[in-house]
């Protein structure tokens, strides 16, 4: 179902226009035009999902095998050397557009891109108390 409001839903119904990479029953990947560097590209599900938590299995399955098409596309093309694929769910994670999409950018070791968070050892004791907290949501999930 589409989002009348959504711009990557009008995208998909060929409203607004787009670079169009690739396309299938469940997907579809374009060029972002904010990119980060060249060759940025985008893959969303073409159901509306606000985000990973909202979308439908069968279209987050879909999803991959087509950000592996247009990764081995950038690959080939631009011959970088490394790719990154995020996905961010809300705005403290940096989602500005809520429909599903992730990310695709290839990346050069000069292009100035971090890792948002430093890679220090945790509280193992936190880590734990963290740890069965999630684990008491899967088991009431089954």
């Amino acid at each position: 179902m589409a989002d009348t409001d959504c711009i990557f839903c009008k995208i998909i119904a060929g409203e607004i226009s787009s670079f169009k990479l690739y396309e299938d029953d469940r997907t579809y990947a374009m060029m972002d035009i904010n990119p980060f560097n060249d060759g940025h590209c985008l893959v969303i599900t073409k159901a509306h999902a606000v985000n990973l938590l909202d979308a439908d299995g069968a279209d987050l399955a879909a999803v991959l095998p087509t950000a592996q098409k247009i990764a081995r596309a950038l690959q080939a093309a631009l011959e970088p050397e490394g790719i990154n694929i995020i996905q961010a769910n809300g705005p403290a994670a940096g989602q500005t557009v809520l429909h599903y999409h992730s990310h695709i950018f290839p990346r050069r070791l000069t292009d100035g891109a971090m890792m948002n968070w430093g890679h220090a050892p945790g509280d193992m004791a936190r880590i734990e108390e963290v740890y069965n907290k999630i684990m008491a949501e899967l088991a009431s999930a089954v």
